[in-house]
């Protein structure tokens, strides 16, 4: 797929990169693996844009115009273009892909509404998936059976599939859980357009019915739902519990959602019809 259709051109890099706080590099290991984890610690995962019926869309003047105007975030589809489009930028060898969200064994069928970035470096196959609920930090060799455990306690594996397909699994205490599986298709920008019109407007997806905010922050990860809070401490219990009156307020501003006062008492209000009885 060549670059010009998906417009990277148009990205401004300089102002990306200072959003971040990181410095254009040469390509290589170490700078792919701290520019992900800057992109992951900078924006949250989010759909409140869609709760707020506002979604601007997913093509890359929108998502900069979002991300590195506003320092707002959003979903994988969002996350994954700017990103491509940034490593694309600074000379990396990148493809985009798709793929199913949980177990494709468990018995409910999921479209392919999950997007992430593969890179090609020095002959290795990498992925990066920065948009995620619980995002990688870091990249992850696509070989079969490569695990990942930067944090200890937080260990990722991704493995082939019989159906040819990657696979990504987070250890949970009962052993391994499926997050994704991702395939091999080529994709192209309509693609994506498809699969966020229909996250982000299907009666059925979860992201038009409740809240999700999430983010890593130092030492911990923080995903806020219109009902329920949950922390995870690498190498500790996870706490969840339900979200106290009036506490959402104070996540949106821990977590730093970037949102304009209107749009803040938009979502509170939204909120408290989500969890009316």
């Amino acid at each position: 797929m060549s670059t010009s259709a998906w417009q990277i051109d148009r990205l401004d890099l300089d102002a990306y990169l200072a959003r971040l706080g990181v410095p254009a590099k040469e390509p290589g290991r170490s700078a792919l693996a701290e520019l992900h984890e800057a992109h992951v610690r900078t924006f949250t995962f989010d759909n409140i844009d869609v709760l707020l019926g506002q979604h601007p869309g997913v093509a890359l003047d929108a998502v900069q115009e979002k991300f590195v105007g506003r320092g707002r975030g959003g979903y994988c589809f969002e996350h994954s273009t700017i990103f491509a489009a940034s490593l694309e930028r600074l000379g990396y060898q990148v493809r985009r892909h798709l793929g199913r969200v949980g177990d494709p064994d468990a018995g409910a069928q999921q479209g392919r509404t999950h997007m992430v970035v593969e890179v090609v470096l020095d002959g290795q196959r990498l992925l990066c998936d920065p948009g995620f609920g619980m995002s990688l930090l870091r990249p992850v060799p696509m070989t079969d059976g490569a695990e990942d455990d930067y944090l200890p306690g937080w260990r990722y594996r991704l493995r082939r599939t019989d159906a040819g397909h990657w696979a990504l699994d987070r250890r949970r205490d009962q052993g391994w859980e499926v997050a994704h599986t991702t395939d091999e298709l080529e994709v192209t920008p309509v693609d994506v357009v498809i699969g966020h019109h229909f996250t982000s407007t299907y009666p059925a997806s979860h992201f038009t019915t409740g809240l999700i905010l999430a983010k890593h922050l130092p030492g911990r990860h923080v995903t806020v739902t219109h009902e329920s809070l949950t922390v995870r401490t690498p190498g500790a219990p996870t706490e969840h519990r339900p979200l106290h009156a009036g506490e959402l307020g104070e996540w949106l501003s821990v977590l730093d959602a970037g949102l304009l006062p209107d749009e803040r008492a938009r979502l509170l209000e939204k909120v408290r019809t989500l969890t009316s009885p």
